[in-house]
């Protein structure tokens, strides 16, 4: 035995320096093979146990065995080292120091979706509107019932909400499918004449590249004596040219919305080809982007607002602040507003 355990000794003393001279990861793993693999110096020694006499096996085993328990339990401890020292490295390497002024943006410019926010606010402000918020978590009745959506219209299958639990006293709640009950709960404490902005977040089922479960919306309201549709196109000319910076083509669709009568859509000339490229990535082809939603405020909504539609008509519109982001940065994915990767924004390409 007495050779074997020499051999142990010389085994534990060659792996004592080697691994006192480990510096990455991989050597490590060469280490490991070298001892403990299939062909490795340890794993030699165990087959060597089978020419020992038997009565000396189990001692010489368990000597074996407890030396191989060392090596591995140095290795693992080894490894937590050099793991968290080159994972340091690695961080120090791909640091983003925040306190840097930002690349290509000024200083502490907000996110693109909050920029986009105050840029058209501002411009709204500058046609006569303020800024009207609401709570998030919305009353069943201010989300749907006021803007002409009873429980059996149609128009609810659109918008797949974010229902809570029913409470007695305040009857069905849910996370708000739009901004529209803030424009009903400002008629009831402003009345009129009313001209509103109200940005803000809202919620529904849905998920992947152009939808969020979650996203933001700025809707518009005015109410006052003899209102044209005139008006709400020149509003939303104004707006588009402000926010993108150049005169812009635009048309207007017909369409449908339970809370206007009538109800139209706005499309713009495409931001990124101008309509002259067939396979364009934003527009694709057909030169023109869908971006507000829009329509004269029906009677009824005028009137759950506690204002009389014999003397006051208005209009109402709504756009999604995301997708005006989206196409305004060149962003072509919506979660990447989301997901927090900071060398998107900071390359201004996808990353």
């Amino acid at each position: 035995m007495s050779d074997l355990k020499r051999q142990a000794e010389d085994v534990r003393s060659s792996f004592e320096q080697a691994i006192a001279s480990v510096t990455a990861t991989d050597a490590l793993q060469e280490l490991r093979v070298r001892y403990l693999g299939k062909k490795g110096e340890l794993t030699a020694l165990l087959k060597s146990l089978g020419k020992l006499p038997p009565d000396e096996r189990p001692q010489a085993g368990e000597a074996v065995n407890a030396l191989r328990g060392q090596i591995e339990e140095k290795i693992e401890r080894k490894k937590q080292d050099l793991t968290r020292a080159e994972d340091a490295a690695a961080e120090a390497l791909d640091k983003v120091d925040v306190t840097l002024p930002s690349r290509g943006r000024p200083a502490g410019a907000f996110h693109p979706v909050a920029q986009t926010m105050h840029e058209i606010v501002s411009i709204m402000l500058g046609l006569g509107y303020s800024v009207a918020l609401g709570p998030e978590i919305e009353e069943e009745h201010y989300n749907f019932e006021c803007l002409n959506m009873p429980s059996w219209h149609p128009a609810r299958d659109m918008q797949d909400t974010f229902y809570f639990p029913a409470d007695e006293e305040t009857g069905r709640r849910l996370l708000r499918t739009h901004t529209s009950p803030v424009q009903v709960r400002s008629m009831l404490q402003y009345g009129a004449p009313l001209r509103i902005v109200c940005p803000g977040k809202v919620y529904r089922r849905d998920n992947d590249p152009t939808h969020s479960p979650m996203f933001n919306q700025l809707e518009g309201l005015l109410v006052e004596e003899d209102v044209s549709f005139s008006v709400l196109k020149g509003s939303l000319r104004e707006l588009m040219n402000g926010f993108f910076g150049r005169e812009l083509k635009n048309r207007f669709r017909a369409s449908y919305f339970p809370f206007t009568e009538p109800s139209m859509e706005l499309d713009i000339e495409c931001v990124e080809c101008g309509g002259k490229n067939l396979s364009c990535r934003v527009c694709k082809g057909t030169g023109w982007l869908e971006v507000c939603g829009m329509g004269m405020v029906h009677p009824f909504v005028v009137r759950s607002g506690g204002i009389d539609p014999e003397r006051y008509n208005g209009f109402a519109f709504g756009l999604g602040l995301d997708r005006m982001a989206m196409l305004k940065y060149g962003i072509n994915d919506l979660r990447l507003l989301f997901d927090g990767n900071v060398s998107y924004f900071l390359s201004g390409r996808d990353a």
